[in-house]
């Protein structure tokens, strides 16, 4: 039976969007080319950690929603909705390669009339720049007369129970005036507001601004938690007081490394564009340079408060607390928490780990201790290191039990541990 709409790529991008589409009642088909993702969704589990929950899964699954590798049903669809994942290589630029891979996929069954349509998080122009020539080259038709093209920027937040797909505006620019509405009657069924953005680089511009302003001010407050600290000064407090201004504030909080799947753009940076690279962001490399400084003060602050307790991180026993990159979730994308284990572990430090969302975890390819009273081994560990506030944790009652305790989320009550 032919379906209405095919996601490409069942990944933490492709799976929130098809679930929104199952549920709005839109027949419709998963592609992956990967036999483990594509096995993993049609047994009703995530294939990828923190996507969506099994149970979510197996809800669609009864509801009609179609996993499959054949590329033959790609020809089938009226909406094609390119979800690649696009990590950041060797060289600190996004790579494009899963994007390309499924735009030949896509092209080589593409049918005219078909809306094609990338969330994919991706630096200005590839819309126009990469995705365009594939389609047109493999299908033999033109983007903006025989099939529609847009681009509409990822707006999920893994875990908020409150701007969940439904309320969350979709941003959508169009190869064409026609383009941006055929993706707009698309977006309508499954979301309560829809922006129409000027173009196809407007709108892959809008997630580079979204995701680099988050990672910018991320970046200043973590500044200004080593300040606070070497002054003396409370920054949760002075936090607490500055988001009290009802304008020109929005607060951010410090933590150990920035996580998570949006990875900082250079948009200066285009590699596969014929045209002349625009300038750098300085203030995005700054803001890189600051964050990826973070791990490495979460264990200078591990080797002062042993040396203050008289012991040396070598042979220590430091146990951490939430490896996860986000609270409440089992998705480590990113996670700061393994870089701090490998540097403690080079140190010579004995490393455990407590996780509620993560049973095994493995740094280097070897599995690390997992703690299965969390009280037991706080209370046997010379220092225990709070990564992530996981809900569960009961944090007074870790405060009291913990030998030392390190807080680098702030979620301690004040004067309860050692805070970042």
């Amino acid at each position: 039976m032919p379906a209405d709409l095919a996601v490409i790529g069942l990944g933490h991008l492709g799976l929130p969007l098809a679930q929104a589409a199952v549920h709005a009642g839109i027949h419709t088909i998963g592609y992956d080319t990967d036999p483990r993702a594509f096995a993993e969704v049609a047994a009703g589990r995530a294939p990828v950690e923190g996507s969506l929950p099994a149970s979510d899964i197996r809800r669609m699954l009864s509801l009609g929603f179609r996993p499959t590798t054949d590329q033959a049903e790609l020809g089938r669809v009226r909406t094609a909705v390119i979800c690649a994942p696009t990590p950041l290589g060797p060289d600190r630029t996004l790579d494009l390669s899963a994007v390309a891979d499924a735009a030949r996929a896509l092209a080589a069954r593409l049918r005219p009339h078909t809306t094609v349509l990338l969330e994919s998080a991706v630096p200005p122009g590839t819309t126009e720049g990469l995705l365009l020539p594939i389609l047109e080259e493999g299908s033999g038709l033109r983007g903006g007369r025989d099939f529609h093209l847009a681009h509409s920027p990822s707006r999920l937040d893994p875990g908020n129970r409150t701007h969940v797909y439904a309320n969350i505006p979709k941003v959508i620019g169009g190869l064409t005036p026609a383009c941006t509405e055929s993706a707009a009657a698309f977006y309508g069924r499954l979301t309560d507001k829809v922006v129409r953005a000027r173009g196809t680089r407007e709108a892959e511009m809008t997630k580079v601004l979204e995701t680099n302003f988050r990672y910018v001010n991320i970046a200043l407050v973590n500044e200004m938690a080593v300040l606070c600290h070497d002054l003396g000064v409370d920054l949760w407090d002075v936090i607490r007081c500055a988001e009290t201004k009802p304008f020109g504030f929005q607060p951010f909080r410090p933590g150990p490394g920035v996580g998570g799947h949006g990875a900082p753009v250079d948009p200066g940076h285009l590699p596969y564009h014929h045209r002349t690279p625009g300038p750098p962001l300085r203030m995005v490399s700054l803001a890189q340079e600051i964050n990826e400084r973070m791990p490495q003060y979460v264990i200078q602050r591990c080797a002062t408060l042993l040396n203050e307790h008289g012991k040396a991180v070598r042979g220590a026993r430091i146990l951490l607390l939430g490896v996860t990159y986000k609270p409440d979730l089992a998705d480590q994308e990113a996670s700061p928490a393994r870089e701090i284990a490998t540097r403690l572990m080079d140190m010579g430090a004995q490393i455990g780990f407590h996780d509620p969302h993560v049973l095994d975890w493995r740094v280097r390819q070897l599995p690390v201790p997992r703690a299965d009273s969390l009280y037991e081994a706080a209370a046997g560990a010379d220092l225990t290191v709070l990564l992530q506030h996981h809900r569960t944790y009961d944090l007074q009652g870790l405060a009291v039990k913990a030998q030392l305790l390190l807080d680098t989320r702030g979620a301690t009550p004040a004067g309860a541990a050692h805070r970042l």
